[in-house]
C-alpha cells in the first residue's frame, strides 16, 4: 500500500476535524459523520485498519498521528514536575480526537464482525429465536 494514500486519508480526517471545530459542530452529526465514515471505509477496504498492517490506520494509529500533528502529546506532558495545564485549543482538539477514536473503534468492531451476523451465520440464541431480517 502506498503511504501517500494513507497520508491523504489522515489529512482528510484532520481537515474534517478542523472544520467541525471551526463551525463548533459535533463530529457525530452530518456532514462530518458521514464523511468520516467514508474515510473509514476507504481505510478499511485498503486493509489499513488491521492491527498487523504496515501502515497503521487503526483507531490508535490514526489518533496517534493526529495527536502528533496537533502537538497534543507535548501539550499534555508535565514540565518541571508540574502537571500540564492544557490550553482551551488543546482541550477542544482532545475532545474531538476522542470522538474520532470512539467512532473509528466502533466502526472497526462492527465491520470486523459483520459476517458473523449475516442471516444464518449467528450462533446467538437470540438470533435463533428471531431471524433477521424479518421475513414477510
Amino acid at each position: 500500500m502506498d503511504a501517500r494514500f494513507a497520508v491523504k486519508i489522515v489529512d482528510r480526517v484532520a481537515h474534517l476535524v478542523d472544520e467541525a471545530e471551526r463551525q463548533t459542530r459535533p463530529l457525530e452529526l452530518d456532514p462530518y459523520h458521514s464523511q468520516l465514515f467514508e474515510l473509514f471505509v476507504t481505510a478499511y477496504r485498503a486493509g489499513l485498519t488491521k492491527e498487523d498492517s504496515d501502515i497503521d490506520l487503526t483507531a490508535d494509529g490514526l489518533c496517534r498521528d493526529l495527536s502528533h500533528r496537533w502537538g497534543l502529546a507535548d501539550a499534555a506532558r508535565p514540565s518541571g514536575g508540574n502537571p500540564a495545564k492544557l490550553s482551551p485549543e488543546h482541550v477542544s482538539k482532545m475532545r474531538l480526537l476522542w470522538s474520532v477514536m470512539r467512532m473509528w473503534m466502533e466502526w472497526t468492531y462492527a465491520w470486523n464482525r459483520w459476517s458473523e451476523f449475516q442471516e444464518g451465520n449467528s450462533d446467538s440464541p437470540l438470533a435463533q429465536e428471531r431471524p433477521y431480517p424479518p421475513k414477510g
